[in-house]
Formats: C-alpha cells, sequence, structure tokens
C-alpha cells in the first residue's frame, strides 16, 4: 500500500480576524489536494496565530484565550477533510479541559470524524509560561491507509513512547513541531531519524516559520517540514524522501511505500525491530498484548 503524504511550513503572520486564519489554512488544503495528498500535516501551535487578533481592547489575546476558538478550528478542518476526502492532522490546538490546558493534536478524518492526542511531554517553557498539561494515554489511529500515530514535537525526543506507538501497530508517526532556534529544531530533527532508524517507521514532521511579534514565546520560529525514511536500500541514503526550504512558507509531498516497510523488517541490511534485545530491556509489544 502507497500513502501519499503532505506536510506544510506554516506561515505565522498577524492577522485581524478568524476569516484570514481561514483562508490560509484553506490555501494550504487546496495545494495538499492538487498534488493528490491524501494525509496533510500541520505543525504545533500553528493556532497561536489566532492569539494575535486583536481583542476588544485592541490588544493580543492569551494562550488562557486560544480554546475560545476550538469549535470555529474543529469546523473548519472537518468540513475541508470531507470536501477534499483526505486526511488533515491539523497541527495542535490548545484545549481546556476541567480547567487545564492540553496541547491537543487533532486527526480529521474524510466521513467527518475527528481523534485527539493529548501531547504526553511537556517543555518546560510550555509548563512556566503557559501552564499546560501533559496527556495521560498514547492512542494510534486506524485509516483506511494503516495506522498512524501523532506525536508532538518533544514526544518525538523520548524513545519509549514511539516504541510503543509501533508495537500497538503505527507504521507513519506524524510529528506536528514548533521550534523557535537551531537548538530545538534539530533536536526534534535528529530524534525523528533517531526513531525512523530504530522501529523501522516513516516519520512526518514540519514546524512553523514566520512570526508573531505581539504573542509572547511565538515570536522566534525555526522550521521545516521532512518525510523521514528507515536508512536502508530500498529508500534515500539520507533517510530523506523530501524536505522543504528552511524557514520558507511552502508545502512538501512523498509518498510513503509501507510494502517497503514490511519487506526492511523482515530482510533489510538491519533489522532493528525484530532484533531488539527484549532479554535485555523492556518489550513494549509484549507488555501491550498482555494489556489488550
Amino acid at each position: 500500500m502507497q500513502i501519499r503524504v503532505s506536510a506544510v511550513q506554516y506561515d505565522l503572520h498577524s492577522i485581524h480576524s478568524f476569516h484570514e486564519f481561514e483562508s490560509q489554512v484553506e490555501h494550504y488544503v487546496k495545494t495538499a489536494a492538487e498534488y493528490d495528498a491524501e494525509f496533510v500535516l500541520f505543525p504545533e501551535f500553528f493556532t497561536t496565530q489566532l492569539m494575535s487578533i486583536p481583542n476588544e481592547y485592541g490588544e493580543a489575546r492569551t494562550i488562557e484565550d486560544l480554546p475560545d476558538f476550538t469549535e470555529q478550528y474543529r469546523a473548519l478542518f472537518i468540513r475541508l477533510a470531507m470536501q477534499m476526502k483526505m486526511h488533515i492532522i491539523g497541527g495542535t490546538h490548545v484545549v481546556q479541559r476541567d480547567g487545564r490546558l492540553y496541547n491537543v493534536a487533532h486527526l480529521f478524518y474524510p466521513d467527518g470524524r475527528v481523534a485527539e492526542q493529548a501531547k504526553l511531554h511537556i517543555t518546560p517553557t510550555e509548563v512556566n509560561e503557559w501552564n499546560m498539561s501533559a496527556g495521560e494515554g498514547l492512542e494510534v489511529f486506524e485509516t483506511e491507509k494503516g495506522t498512524i500515530a501523532m506525536l508532538t514535537c518533544y514526544d518525538i525526543e523520548f524513545p519509549e513512547i514511539v516504541r510503543m506507538a509501533k508495537a500497538k501497530g503505527a507504521d507513519v508517526i506524524f510529528c506536528p513541531s514548533c521550534t523557535d532556534d537551531r537548538h530545538g529544531f534539530h533536536r526534534v530533527r535528529y530524534t525523528s531519524h533517531a526513531r525512523a532508524i530504530e522501529n523501522q517507521v516513516y516519520v512526518v514532521t514540519t514546524g512553523t516559520v514566520g512570526s508573531l511579534p505581539t504573542v509572547d514565546f511565538m515570536r522566534a520560529n525555526f522550521g521545516q517540514a521532512v518525510v523521514i525514511t528507515p536508512n536502508d536500500i530500498p529508500f534515500p541514503p539520507s533517510g530523506i524522501a523530501a524536505e522543504g526550504e528552511m524557514n520558507q512558507d511552502m508545502i512538501i509531498t512523498a509518498d510513503l511505500n509501507l510494502e517497503l516497510l514490511y519487506k526492511v523488517r523482515e530482510k533489510g541490511s538491519v533489522t532493528t525491530w525484530r532484533d531488539r534485545r527484549t532479554d535485555l530491556y523492556g518489550d513494549w509489544e509484549t507488555k501491550i498484548a498482555e494489556l489488550v
């Protein structure tokens, strides 16, 4: 089976209405549709652009205001996913539950369904400046094109959680990200490559670009979209199927061949998933089977 994926390097800039946000999102989705993409990925925290819309006092909004846009956000992406008949990973959006803020990735299905995965590992900035809370459980999501997982930015830096996703059946990890400098960007980038090699999965990641001068902690962005493969003969030697131009407003597209994953897991130059030493360290595949 083959999947065509697109990833958006979303240009953050100040706006004055939800309609401006809607128009920008629709532009990217329609561009992906023109390339016949079946999945399109938006970055983490890209809806912070809505915080730049002035409030009744002409001031930028705060993170506590962002959940007020949740219904509009969901309605927009549900409409586009159904209209374009594609799966959209709508980056992440901040939602409020029981008085707590969560950074939540959303999967919008072509039939109107919506699935969610809260970010599991929260950075110091998210905790100290935005009072964000961590999600409590990992899910994988069945689609007509295979099983995927959504792990947000910092999540990809933890090997255990990606191994759990693979043990649950995920072949593609979608990783919406948001980093403000080269250090953060390369942490996510390098660990994404490591996770693809360790688990013999595809990793699709992208980040925000541009700037929101009136929004605290979103004034600087350093991002690039990339589709990452295992490093084996059927794939590009660099493990890169496609990548964007750094810090540019653009979209990338690539095809993911799932049969190649199954082939290299069985008969690759290395078989990292099969060869893990479960006699020395935990086997998440067995633990998950026991839980089921």
